[in-house]
């Protein structure tokens, strides 16, 4: 009887466990300025971003474009090509790089393009000379491709050598060691899949530009000694 005495005199606890609707309301402010944060933080460094990707656009058609000293940026338009203002990377415009050397004369046209890889997207740029009608260059803007392997796409320097002289459209893929034609593209050993992505981004960026390309092909250099 003295223990249940003892017990029912016991001191109630003090420190009580908080509700739920407090517990709800913290973790929900929590998240609303945590969300606040993440987007303030986006659009400071969008502009960034914008600015690099720009940046490594148009060291990148100086490249696709051996002996271009100044490009002019492309719409389509009705099936053909139309001046544009300079349009931002990351644009959703689709839109080409005509290249000039120092004489206004054509060099080529730099096309964006993208494919899905092995681990994720593949972004590229594709240099093409209309008058060959060839391949003269290739660069990869973007690509999360296995280390070691799918990044070979390019870090190889046998691989990159196929774009320098590629016969387009209808670009097919090859083992190594076993280009015949000038059409063909050499795979890395091991990372097939990859290779096999980068002939679909070319083969599908030249579909998508060619037709207008061919159209306008009388009228671009013109345009641009007009100026």
């Amino acid at each position: 009887m003295k223990e249940q005495a003892d017990m029912g005199n016991a001191p109630e606890s003090s420190n009580s466990e908080p509700g739920s609707a407090k517990l709800i309301l913290t973790l929900g402010l929590a998240g609303f300025f945590s969300g606040i944060v993440l987007v303030g933080a986006y659009f400071i460094t969008l502009p960034i971003i914008q600015q690099n990707k720009a940046a490594a656009q148009e060291r990148a058609i100086y490249k696709v474009l051996p002996g271009c000293s100044g490009f002019e940026t492309y719409i389509q338009e009705a099936g053909k090509l139309k001046k544009a203002a300079a349009v931002t990377a990351g644009s959703k415009v689709p839109a080409v790089f005509v290249g000039y050397n120092q004489e206004q004369h054509l060099v080529g046209i730099a096309i964006p393009a993208q494919e899905i890889g092995f681990q994720d997207v593949i972004v590229g740029l594709i240099g093409y000379d209309p008058v060959k009608k060839t391949i003269i260059g290739f660069e990869v803007l973007e690509s999360k491709e296995t280390p070691g392997l799918g990044d070979k796409i390019f870090k190889d320097a046998d691989f990159r050598n196929n774009f320098t002289a590629l016969e387009a459209p209808g670009i097919v893929v090859v083992k190594k060691g076993e280009k015949t034609k000038p059409n063909e593209v050499e795979a890395i050993t091991g990372a097939t899949i990859s290779s096999k992505a980068v002939v679909r981004l070319l083969n599908n960026g030249l579909d998508q530009w060619l037709p207008a390309i061919e159209a306008s092909l009388p009228d671009i250099p013109n345009q641009s000694k007009q100026q």
